[in-house]
């Protein structure tokens, strides 16, 4: 189904190619679903090629702070992930380093970008905040991702509400990032209280509180808390 989705939308790009010129706004937005389409079918090179045109035109002809432009910013830097994260024999791994690196960057960007124009506390800005703590994570960078996963939870929990899904998503980042700087304690405490109330709202089949289950379990395995985790599985697994 995505692939024959794909054949249309690059027929789409075609013809507005050639009906709108190659730097209409619609055909860039054309060409841009047809990226996210190629991102879904895991052809993330051929993601990145197009994006990366999309997000030179949209910039020299629409500016960098046109929202279209800052959606493409968002996806490459995604794309830029995925490269650096799940493609397999990458030619090296300075390579995917420098991938990372570039999301990284991108991101940064974006969330310069939303926090002038939309402010700190705007959802769009806590969800590049949130981005762009998980790129810090891939990189290893735990100490600037635990700080990011802070900010967002405080806000989130006092904009959204603590029981919010974004809110306990942001409450599970950060206990794995607790987890990751060797604050097991920290992490155990976050983990229960996420999976607790994810079991409470979605339901314990729910995907979000299954993985919660599978977070706690490695927690408390890293505390070496054996009984724990015998009490943990009694009790989530009736």
């Amino acid at each position: 189904m995505i692939e024959k989705e794909s054949i249309i939308q690059a027929t789409i790009v075609k013809i507005t190619k050639e009906t709108l010129g190659d730097e209409h706004p619609d055909t860039l937005s054309s060409m841009g679903n047809l990226a996210s389409t190629y991102g879904q079918l895991g052809k993330w090179k051929e993601a990145e090629k197009l994006t990366v045109q999309v997000l030179e035109m949209q910039t020299r002809t629409l500016g960098k702070e046109y929202p279209g432009t800052l959606i493409s910013m968002s996806n490459l830097a995604n794309t830029y992930s995925e490269l650096g994260k799940w493609k397999e024999a990458e030619e090296l791994n300075m390579q995917e380093a420098w991938k990372m690196g570039k999301a990284e960057e991108l991101e940064v960007q974006v969330l310069e970008i939303k926090i002038r124009i939309l402010g700190k506390e705007h959802p769009d800005t806590l969800w590049s905040m949130s981005n762009l703590a998980s790129t810090y994570s891939e990189l290893g960078k735990w100490k600037e991702a635990e700080e990011l996963n802070m900010q967002v939870l405080e806000m989130r929990t006092r904009i959204l509400g603590k029981e919010h899904p974004d809110t306990l998503s942001s409450m599970g980042n950060l206990a794995i990032t607790y987890r990751k700087l060797g604050k097991r304690k920290k992490a155990e405490e976050l983990e229960v209280k996420v999976l607790e109330m994810r079991t409470r709202i979605l339901g314990k089949e729910h995907p979000d509180t299954l993985m919660s289950m599978g977070n706690l379990a490695i927690a408390y395995k890293e505390l070496g808390n054996r009984k724990k985790q015998k009490n943990w599985k009694c009790k989530y697994r009736k």
